[in-house]
């Protein structure tokens, strides 16, 4: 039944489940900007994102120090966990490597 006072969800506002969770991108770019906000650089990707019992757990790519080449630029990799609202919990740095340099193992199996 259609209520009319009811107003259609959006991506980025609707809920999934019960538990009215955010929808995974509303959480991604929540996740992004508060790690940003905390450590003073931007996001730049985000490499891995779960689902988990408490809320949320990504892992988000950040350009730390810019250098010339680009390659030698100083990245890391951030863990950041959200609670089932999206709101940051917690965050910290799993990895720090120059931007053009590759890794054996990396978090997520491959």
């Amino acid at each position: 039944m259609n209520d009319p006072q009811r107003k259609p969800s959006s991506p980025r506002q609707r809920t999934d489940g019960p538990d009215k969770r955010p929808a995974p991108m509303v959480v991604l770019r929540q996740a992004r900007t508060q790690l940003a906000e905390f450590i003073g650089a931007n996001a730049e990707t985000v490499t891995s994102f779960e689902q988990t019992e408490d809320g949320w757990s990504l892992e988000i790519e950040v350009l730390e120090l810019s250098r010339v080449p680009d390659t030698m630029s100083l990245m890391a990799s951030y863990q950041v966990d959200l609670d089932r609202e999206g709101h940051l919990t917690g965050y910290r740095r799993v990895r720090r490597y120059e931007r053009g340099r590759s890794d054996a193992h990396r978090r997520g199996g491959h």
